[in-house]
């Protein structure tokens, strides 16, 4: 058998044990006695839980003049709490076999944990240690802040990262999303620790709080769990940010940078999750500018002209904004053309849509790869918790592939026309680019 097939037949073999397991999942909601809302996948074949916490917010939280304090704070979570140092939180954590990850992103902090059923009462009042009384120990706060302006330094000669800030600073004006919530060198080195302390009470709270798990617990067991966890967090937060303008018009702008290629981050406006176009312009975004190599622009800036060795782009709806979102890198002797090849496409598509072969062919990858996603109880319980925060129904899980097959081609193409609008197409590129025109 030639190689040419094993990809396609590691993906069958895949799909016979994830579509089983996916069909036949049942999502549980529940509130616990405190009134927390969660959602619960009950699975007792293996005795271990995951359990997924997001507080809505994020780093778009961060106090005026505070950039990179939210960031700090949740980096710092795991660094001691309670009565315990860095070293004596580690020590108690991997003592009981848990897991604990704490992140920070644009619109919310994540905790996921890991813990085997034996240990989860005492992994979880650790848990909860950590949550309601971080420890931001003076020598851990130092620590950790050089790890974070480290990172800072690294960025700034980073193109991707420019081209990134660059798009978004153009496109948010002085809203939270126009930077990076990690902060600047300046501002992480001015914050002190009542500035951590300030971000965490106004960040983790429980009128912000969405939760779910899966695994080896009953909603009793989860009711009683979420309790415990919140003992102690602050009722109300820091009010959230409102509405994020968007200021780009179209156009090129370039950040000078030393470097044989040039990065290039581009996009539009894009749409919200609950607009009724949506699954199509899931649809459209795939043919566009998907990952795989059949995506138009795949095809014409790589396999036709090697102009780029990988472009795609992205619908990204976040809570205050919604952007369609897209990056390749290119020779700075072939900027130009690969500019003006995307424009031509950007414009082709919204002009004439798509055809009904990638269409259909689309559609098959995405209710395809989509049970490849529940390949765990970890995956499981982030996406319910995902699924949370965007207000989808439970039922969504199964209905998503169905939302998926119904749309049609003049549902593409109506989107197409509507979303992808060629003039206000905006370009950040960072390199040393040769002919390309900046402005408008």
């Amino acid at each position: 058998m030639t190689r040419l097939f094993r990809p396609a037949l590691a993906l069958i073999s895949a799909l016979a044990f994830a579509l089983p397991a996916w069909a036949e999942m049942q999502i549980v909601t529940l509130t616990s006695p405190g009134g927390i809302p969660a959602w619960l996948v009950q699975d007792a074949s293996i005795p271990f839980t995951a359990l997924e916490i997001q507080f809505r917010g994020g780093t778009s939280l961060d106090a005026p003049g505070k950039r990179g304090a939210v960031n700090l704070m949740s980096a710092l979570l795991e660094e001691g709490a309670g009565d315990l140092d860095a070293q004596g939180f580690a020590e108690a954590r991997d003592a009981l076999a848990a897991d604990f990850r704490f992140r920070a992103s644009r619109d919310s902090i994540g905790v996921t944990v890991k813990v085997l059923s034996d240990n989860r009462d005492a992994a979880m009042a650790l848990l909860q240690t950590a949550l309601v009384t971080p420890g931001l120990d003076p020598d851990a706060v130092e620590r950790v802040r050089g790890q974070v302006l480290a990172g800072l330094r690294s960025d700034a000669k980073d193109p991707d990262t420019l081209a990134s800030h660059a798009f978004y600073a153009a496109a948010f004006g002085d809203h939270p999303y126009a930077s990076a919530g990690d902060g600047t060198t300046e501002s992480v080195s001015a914050l002190t620790r009542e500035d951590l302390f300030a971000a965490h009470r106004a960040t983790m709270a429980r009128d912000r709080l969405y939760v779910s798990a899966a695994g080896d617990i009953s909603v009793e067991e989860l009711g009683k769990l979420i309790d415990k966890l919140v003992i102690g967090l602050p009722a109300t937060g820091a009010p959230q940010p409102g509405a994020a303008p968007w200021n780009l018009k179209g156009g090129i702008s370039v950040t000078d940078f030393p470097s044989p290629q040039a990065t290039i981050v581009f996009g539009q406006k894009g749409l919200k999750r609950a607009d009724p176009d949506y699954f199509a312009a899931v649809v459209l975004n795939e043919i566009l500018g998907g990952g795989r190599f059949s995506a138009r622009l795949m095809t014409e800036l790589r396999e036709k002209r090697g102009l780029t060795y990988g472009v795609g782009t992205s619908l990204v709806p976040m809570d205050r904004a919604e952007v369609l979102i897209g990056q390749f890198s290119a020779s700075n002797e072939k900027v130009a053309e690969a500019l003006s090849v995307l424009r031509t496409q950007w414009a082709r598509i919204a002009a004439e849509g798509v055809t009904a072969k990638e269409l259909e062919a689309t559609k098959t990858y995405l209710t395809g790869s989509y049970p490849l996603r529940f390949d765990g109880n970890g995956p499981i319980a982030s996406i319910l918790v995902g699924m949370q925060m965007e207000g989808m129904a439970p039922d969504y899980v199964l209905s998503r592939n169905e939302m998926i097959r119904a749309v049609a081609l003049e549902d593409v193409r109506r989107v197409a026309k509507r979303l992808l609008t060629p003039d206000a197409l905006a370009f950040a590129v960072v390199g040393q680019p040769v002919g390309v025109v900046t402005g408008p």
